[in-house]
């Protein structure tokens, strides 16, 4: 299993790594490409130097982690090194072109890292053993994203800046022995620079009058986009996409387990467990045939411990009473059938066990444990809890698509109770007493000890065998009191028929029972669920039961905790961002203009979701908090670099649409380079890379459609922002000669 998630990760890994090469190429010189691609392995390198000392080894998740940085880690580099060649490409030195192109672009290289270090934060403080699982994506990312800052800030520019003798001797061999214009390497830089020409020409041709009509009517374009906005969060905030807190993630073992009454026969047991396995068995024949599907099937009585594996299973418990068949199926790319498909089979083919008080199928793990619709009950009665119990989860059963539901009441053994009569009590005889003599007849009493070498030996004595086997020797028992006389335990005492609990569960020194259920995938959503429960049921069973009170438990409670934690974090982490923004720009305006893309990267992740046939997922929200710090980057360059224009004195709509076709290319190939780094996950079909597949999702998908949004809505932002501050000078103060002359970069009225 392990391997096989490694090698999943790492054919990713691999197909991720020469898209972006392939992209880089097609979109930079070769030489630059070459430069910027190197800074993935140093970068990763680098942070193997420092993933130690945060307890993070190599995993699952951790080279998930590596993946998702294969696209953000050459964003920097890409900047700079779009800036150098620039610089180059006006005619200035190798050094010269270097420094003065690092000099364009350190500032919001600097902010644009900084800001994705602090969106990525949040997930460090997921609470929970869900949080101990994922905080290792951001503190990968983290570590690389500050290593490839130093890479591209010091090292990317030193490349850059001069010919390497090595480099200039090794290329002058090639194009001797392959031919400059004729040979292999002529063919490549002909026709990646045609394909340069011709997307220079795309910009200005193409996208430069498209920028200009969207300026023009850019109150329409800001309109729409808000009108696309508030659908978007309107189709989610309806209930039509479906939240699920943890994907399933489908494992190679396939569980049953049952649980009878307590004190059911070690045979009755046993005889349902042969019921189970000859059903596992028919399933496996009518699909290939158990050896075509199966490594083995592993089963038990006594205990349900998810097959000896050192997990606690569901039932928590051990005894005659519980049985477990686990099913090791072969590998899922070896097998006609999924783990999910088996399981559904396999419970019909039981079908109902008669008396059972619980049947449960496992065959997912996750980093939450927990049912996914778990509410845990409290009163002072307990007879009223249990009710209350059982009521709440027949409601539950109701519910279509539910399954596994469990009232949370475990009747313990059966037991008598003996209350002491006033006769008995006028006797003399105490209940230390009673409980003694009845213990003594029918368990027995001590009545010597013997060494025998190293053993010792006890004796007791008790009723003969035929005297104790049915209730009628129990009433005919004689109880003899302190003065000598005998009494019928009858007159003694009043004997009631009970159970003893086998398990006592207390919060905060109340008495809780923990009713539990299941959902079906594509038949019952458990949030929608617990929504309805929360809206009828349980005011009903409240007002029904008075003195109940209820919160929720399982996976639900973890939900909560970490939805609230991410939320948080997110709102901490988009100060944090406007202050750093804030900086920099010297304004409180330009970092709200940057911070405009977020949202619409939220609208293509959810475009993402529904594309692909995914449901929303605490991964997904992870995925989007962390597409927060991603997006602004391309905001922040595209600012960056219509301030400058601002400064040389052009009109602002001169520095808008100047600005954005300087920075099309970097800005685009930063985005393809993060969705292709991502795509190969995206598009994976494998079982075991759906729980890590919606946080791609949201990543790819979030900052490819924010690309677009940032290339013609923030420019029109800017400059009706910029309309603004123009209104109010003219209401509120004497307008400055800026103002007095308004045309745009075609002569016609930039406002």
């Amino acid at each position: 299993m392990y391997r096989q998630s490694i090698d999943l990760l790492m054919r990713n890994a691999y197909l991720g790594l020469g898209l972006v090469l392939l992209c880089l190429g097609l979109f930079l010189e070769i030489r630059l490409a070459f430069w910027v691609t190197l800074g993935i392995p140093i970068s990763f390198l680098g942070s193997m130097l420092f993933l130690p000392s945060q307890d993070v080894s190599i995993n699952m998740l951790s080279l998930f982690a590596f993946i998702v940085t294969l696209g953000i880690v050459v964003d920097d580099a890409i900047v700079v090194g779009e800036a150098v060649f620039k610089r180059r490409r006006d005619g200035m030195p190798m050094a010269q072109a270097a420094i003065t192109g690092l000099h364009d672009v350190a500032m919001p290289v600097i902010f644009s890292v900084l800001t994705t270090v602090v969106a990525f934060s949040p997930l460090l403080f997921v609470p929970g053993t869900m949080g101990k699982f994922f905080r290792v994506i951001p503190t990968v990312v983290i570590t690389v994203l500050m290593v490839s800052l130093i890479e591209s800030l010091l090292i990317l520019p030193a490349h850059l800046s001069h010919k390497n003798p090595i480099a200039t001797f090794v290329g002058r061999g090639l194009r001797a022995v392959l031919g400059e214009r004729l040979g292999p390497l002529g063919w490549v830089h002909r026709k990646q620079t045609g394909f340069s020409e011709r997307f220079e020409g795309f910009i200005m041709n193409r996208f430069v009058p498209l920028l200009r009509a969207v300026l023009r009517a850019r109150y329409v374009a800001l309109a729409a986009a808000f009108a696309l906005l508030v659908a978007t969060f309107g189709y989610l905030a309806s209930g039509r996409m479906e939240f699920t807190f943890m994907p399933k993630i489908e494992t190679d073992v396939v569980f049953a387990q049952l649980r009878m009454p307590y004190g059911t026969p070690v045979a009755t047991s046993q005889r349902h467990l042969t019921v189970m396995i000859d059903a596992a068995k028919d399933v496996m024949a009518d699909s290939g045939g158990e050896e075509q599907n199966t490594q083995g099937i592993f089963s038990q009585v006594g205990a349900a411990n998810f097959g000896g594996m050192g997990h606690r299973g569901a039932m928590g418990t051990t005894g005659g009473h519980v049985a477990e068949v686990a099913v090791f199926m072969k590998p899922v790319d070896e097998r006609q059938l999924t783990a999910a498909e088996f399981t559904e089979r396999w419970r019909k083919k039981i079908g109902d066990i008669p008396g059972a008080d619980s049947l449960k199928f496992t065959f997912t793990t996750g980093a939450s444990r927990g049912a996914p619709i778990s509410i845990q009950l409290t009163h002072s009665d307990v007879p009223t809890l249990e009710k209350a119990g059982a009521e709440l989860a027949d409601k539950l059963r109701a519910y279509a698509g539910v399954k596994d539901v469990d009232d949370g009441v475990a009747l313990g053994k059966q037991q008598l109770d003996f209350e002491l009569t006033a006769e008995a009590r006028s006797l003399g005889i105490t209940e230390i007493e009673l409980a003694r003599q009845v213990r003594s007849s029918f368990f027995g009493a001590e009545a010597a000890r013997q060494q025998r070498g190293r053993d010792e030996i006890r004796v007791y004595v008790r009723l003969p065998e035929a005297e104790r086997t049915s209730m009628y020797d129990l009433e005919e028992l004689l109880i003899r009191t302190p003065a000598g006389g005998e009494i019928p335990l009858a007159m003694a005492a009043k004997v009631t028929s009970g159970r003893a609990y086998t398990s006592i569960k207390r919060e905060d020194g109340r008495r809780v029972i923990t009713v539990e259920g299941d959902v079906e995938k594509g038949k019952a959503n458990a949030n929608k669920v617990m929504a309805e429960l929360l809206k009828e049921a349980i005011p009903d069973l409240m007002k029904k039961y008075s003195g109940l009170s209820y919160h929720l438990s399982g996976q639900q409670k973890h939900q909560a905790e970490a939805l609230g934690a991410l939320f948080d974090g997110f709102k901490l982490a988009l100060v944090i961002m406007f202050a750093l923004m804030a900086i920099p720009f010297r304004s409180y305006v330009q970092p709200i203009i940057i911070m405009f893309a977020i949202p619409f990267g939220i609208v293509g992740a959810v475009g993402g979701h529904l594309l692909m046939g995914y449901d929303l997922s605490i991964l997904s929200a992870m995925g989007l908090v962390a597409l927060s710090g991603v997006v602004v980057n391309d905001s922040l360059v595209l600012i960056n670099a219509v301030n400058l224009f601002r400064a040389q004195g052009m009109s602002p709509f001169d520095a808008v649409v100047a600005g954005a076709a300087r920075r099309f290319r970097p800005i685009l190939l930063t985005s393809l380079t993060t969705f292709l780094g991502l795509s190969p996950m995206i598009f994976e079909t494998s079982v075991q890379a759906r729980f890590l597949i919606p946080m791609a999702l949201s990543l790819g998908y979030g900052v490819l459609f924010a690309t677009f949004i940032i290339l013609l809505v923030v420019p029109s932002l800017y400059l009706v922002l910029d309309d603004l501050g123009w209104l109010a000078r003219r209401i509120f103060g004497r307008p400055s000669d800026e103002d007095s002359a308004p045309t745009g970069i075609d002569g016609l009225p930039a406002r």
